[in-house]
C-alpha cells in the first residue's frame, strides 16, 4: 500500500477585522456549519474568512477576486496534535501543528485587549475539545 501526504495548500494566514453578526458573512461560509453547532467568532481580512465553532475552525481562501479559485479548509479541533498562542503588542498569533504533520499559523491583527481576550476565550475552547 502506498503512502501519499496531502501538499499543504496554505500555510499562513492574516486576520484583522472580527465579524461580530454572523449573518454579515458570504453565505457559502454558512453551507459548512451545521445545525448543532455554535459560531464562536469569525474573522475576515480583504479576501479571507475564518470561523470558530464549538466543534472545528474553517478557513476560507479565496483569490483576490474570489473567480478563479475558492479553497476551504475545515480543521476539526480534534485533529491538532499541538498549538500555542503567542500574544504581541496588538497582536495574536495561533499556530498549529496537525495530526498529518502540517503546521497552520494565522495571525490576528491590530488586536486590542477585548479582542484578545475573545480569542483567548476560543483557544482555550478549542484545546478543551482536543483532550
Amino acid at each position: 500500500m502506498a503512502y501519499m501526504k496531502f501538499k499543504e495548500l496554505t500555510k499562513y494566514f492574516d486576520f484583522k477585522t472580527e465579524i461580530t453578526n454572523f449573518e454579515e458573512m458570504p453565505e457559502y461560509t454558512k453551507e459548512y456549519v451545521s445545525d448543532n453547532e455554535k459560531i464562536l467568532l469569525s474573522y475576515k481580512n480583504s479576501k479571507d474568512y475564518l470561523v470558530f465553532t464549538d466543534k472545528k475552525m474553517l478557513l476560507f481562501d479565496r483569490d483576490i477576486l474570489g473567480v478563479h479559485y475558492k479553497k476551504v479548509h475545515v480543521v476539526p479541533y480534534k485533529s491538532i496534535s499541538t498549538s500555542a498562542i503567542n500574544y504581541l503588542v496588538g497582536k495574536v498569533e495561533i499556530l498549529f501543528s496537525l495530526d498529518s504533520g502540517y503546521q497552520m499559523h494565522i495571525n490576528f491583527i491590530s488586536m486590542n485587549h477585548d479582542k484578545k481576550e475573545n480569542l483567548k476565550k476560543v483557544y482555550k475552547i478549542m484545546m478543551n475539545t482536543v483532550i
